[in-house]
């Protein structure tokens, strides 16, 4: 049998999707791993918020492995303060968020797997929160685009338990 013709090399989105003060930067898309992996570089610039929704995914872990900084994460209503070294695996169904509450910008390695999600939630997700110019997204067009890929956006009573 033959082998599946994988296209072999580093960062293949060859891009930097900025969503409003925040970046991502896939280093491996499905499309490379065939399905089993995504992978991507994450930063945060001090003192942001995530501008998404808490939310939950049913189709893949998504681990965050801390390069620089310290982020916050909300697991389940628990507060993980992740930083340089350390790694957290979020589970599937488990309702979470982050925030960078400290005065150090964070750098993270983000890994799906498998890769149910990919640059193009991050690319149609940026579209909407850098319309908002600094403000909040719009929410129905963020549950829109979170729906579709996979991601279910958690109720509001979650959401105020930031």
């Amino acid at each position: 049998m033959a082998r599946p013709t994988l296209e072999i090399g580093t960062n293949p989105a060859q891009e930097t999707i900025r969503l409003g003060p925040l970046a991502v930067r896939f280093l491996i898309t499905g499309e490379n791993a065939n399905g089993s992996i995504a992978a991507f570089e994450l930063e945060v610039p001090a003192a942001q918020r995530l501008a998404a929704p808490a939310h939950s995914h049913d189709h893949y872990e998504e681990t965050i492995y801390g390069v620089e900084g310290v982020l916050t994460w909300t697991v389940d209503g628990k507060r993980i303060d992740g930083g340089p070294g350390q790694a957290l695996c979020i589970p599937r169904g488990a309702v979470h968020r982050f925030d960078n509450n400290g005065s150090q910008d964070v750098k993270a390695l983000c890994v799906i797997t498998p890769a149910a999600i990919g640059p193009q939630y991050f690319r149609e997700s940026a579209e909407v929160i850098n319309a908002a110019a600094g403000g909040p997204p719009d929410p129905a067009k963020m549950m829109e685009i979170m729906l579709r890929h996979g991601l279910t956006p958690a109720p509001p009573q979650t959401q105020a338990k930031r």
